[in-house]
């Protein structure tokens, strides 16, 4: 997800992140990461998301992420952790 231009990490589109969300949900899902391994890239996600800007407003950013969670994708646990480690509760 860290792609850099100029020395500077460009913003990452809230589409990005979610479809970034969905991939691991889905790896973890099927049994393609065991929990240590999601735990690791749901955790490395966390911090590339911190060190860059979500492009967009706050409810720009939930209307993209809001998908996975009403499907079903991420559970609640991980939902829950996500908007609080971003900042969007």
């Amino acid at each position: 997800m860290a792609e850099e231009k100029g020395g500077t990490l460009k913003p990452v589109a809230p589409e990005r992140v979610a479809a970034e969300l969905k991939r691991l949900s889905d790896g973890r899902a099927s049994g393609e990461f065991d929990r240590d391994e999601y735990e690791h890239r749901f955790s490395r996600m966390i911090s590339e998301l911190r060190d860059r800007r979500i492009a967009g407003t706050r409810a720009e950013i939930l209307a993209a992420l809001m998908p996975l969670k009403d499907a079903g994708t991420v559970d609640l646990r991980d939902w829950d952790r996500l908007i609080r480690q971003l900042g969007l509760t």
